[in-house]
């Protein structure tokens, strides 16, 4: 696997890395011991870089990966973040909170759902409109000082919020969506964090799955799967969309690739400092996704891959109403 860097940190982390959230329920039923398994043969190809965050599975999630990494501590980058706070008042049943009193509880608690001594990459997963950025950062730089957590990162923040924290302690990652189908970053986010020297980790590469084409209707989502509330898979909004996976389907069979290996590898051509991290339940598709990184697109394919999927192509936001006032925050 090849490998970028990690901010201004030195540390080498792999250019395609690994995001745990969908081994825990948020996409349907998931296995644990399969899970674990995708996670070991991770670690074989190469792919070190694991994403998880205490909000994923209730700390399931955390527990998941940190039973996986079992044993592996050193072959490993282990990220997570805090900040959402379950069955709180706020519309989308969460709450955030970046007070430093609860940066301090959330780090100690997912040091012991993880069983490590140090998280590699440490989150504010939501920015907290009640805690100025520079108490929120404050709070994690002691947590770097304490040997707690190695390096600091925000997730779905805005310029301007990124500025204040990098002004507080050196932000190492800005995590916040990115992919064919959501192409917002572009407007100001990715020359900034080239500047600043922070690492853009795409979380959604696939657009959760969608852009793999393994989806033909909403009815192939389970009952339970997060994505039936999500406007791009429903009613019209799903129809329209599927025709731009199927445009980029084609181009995929055209070059002897996947849909999602050429999604993944036309983000790895965004910029040396981008790193995506796709969700993977199935060894089989770890393993194609893992691929993408060997695959190189010309310009007459980059070209093409802007008339398929221009700003703005897809149809519907990328979270229902109640949460999109988080991002970007």
């Amino acid at each position: 696997m090849k490998t970028r860097k990690l901010g201004n940190t030195g540390i080498d982390i792999p250019a395609i890395g690994l995001g745990c959230m969908g081994m825990s329920s948020v996409y349907g039923a998931a296995d644990d011991a399969t899970s674990i398994a995708v996670i070991h043969r991770a670690l074989e190809l190469g792919i070190t870089f694991l994403d998880t965050a205490d909000i994923y599975g209730a700390g399931g999630n955390e527990e998941l990966v940190g039973r996986a990494i079992r044993g592996k501590r050193d072959q490993v980058e282990v990220a997570t973040k805090f900040g959402r706070v379950i069955k709180g008042s706020g519309p989308d049943g969460y709450d955030i909170d970046g007070s430093p009193a609860y940066v301090k509880r959330a780090a100690e608690a997912s040091l012991r759902r993880l069983g490590v001594e140090t998280i590699d990459l440490y989150y504010q997963h939501r920015v907290d409109p009640k805690t100025p950025i520079e108490e929120t950062v404050g709070a994690m730089a002691e947590l770097v000082k304490q040997g707690k957590v190695r390096y600091l990162g925000l997730s779905e923040a805005a310029p301007d919020t990124i500025r204040r924290a990098h002004a507080v302690h050196p932000i190492a990652a800005l995590q916040t969506e990115y992919s064919l189908w959501t192409r917002d970053p572009e407007d100001e986010l990715l020359e900034l964090t080239r500047q600043l020297g922070i690492t853009f980790v795409a979380y959604s590469p696939l657009g959760r799955g969608f852009l793999t084409g393994a989806l033909k209707s909403p009815d192939d989502l389970a009952p339970d799967d997060w994505r039936r509330t999500s406007p791009r898979f429903q009613g019209e909004n799903f129809t329209k969309n599927l025709e731009l996976v199927e445009e980029l389907q084609a181009m995929a069979r055209a070059k002897g690739t996947t849909a999602a290996q050429l999604a993944l590898a036309w983000l790895l051509t965004r910029g040396k400092n981008v790193v995506p991290i796709p969700g993977s339940r199935r060894i089989e598709r770890l393993e194609e996704n893992a691929a993408a990184a060997d695959i190189r697109l010309t310009d007459n394919e980059l070209y093409r891959l802007e008339l398929i999927a221009p700003v703005g192509a897809a149809v519907g936001t990328r979270y229902p109403e109640a949460m999109m006032a988080a991002l970007n925050g």
